[in-house]
């Protein structure tokens, strides 16, 4: 076998092996329905407490459309309880959000549901 051939090889040999490593790593992701059996309500800001999330992981956010939704808002967006113009909004009661990596907020944006341990989570995710 020439050099050339061998190291030709070699790379493709490289390449497939890093192609399916990141497979398996995005095959790992997991699926986490945000407030359990009650789903996203009221009280759910405890829910990330003592779980580990990583990006490309699904959160599941069941509730009924008609009294909730969800908004992806930025850290100011959570604090406040405000979702700035152009944010992402679920309402469908079975929303599948995938996790970025860094700090994922959450808010439902319906009044009065957002306030002080309500119906908000933040998600750091590895």
């Amino acid at each position: 076998m020439s050099q050339g051939r061998g190291s030709a090889i070699l790379a493709a040999t490289m390449v497939l092996c890093l192609i399916l490593v990141h497979h398996c790593v995005l095959s790992q992701a997991a699926t986490h329905t945000v407030g359990g059996a009650s789903g996203w309500s009221f009280n759910v800001v405890g829910w990330p407490k003592g779980k580990h999330f990583m990006a490309g992981d699904t959160l599941v956010f069941n509730y009924n459309p008609a009294l909730h939704n969800v908004v992806v808002v930025d850290k100011a967006g959570f604090s406040s309880c405000k979702a700035p113009g152009g944010a992402k909004v679920y309402n469908t009661g079975k929303d599948r959000v995938k996790l970025v990596k860094g700090q994922n907020f959450f808010i439902c944006s319906f009044p009065g549901h957002c306030g002080p341990g309500n119906m908000k989570i933040a998600i750091n995710a590895m």
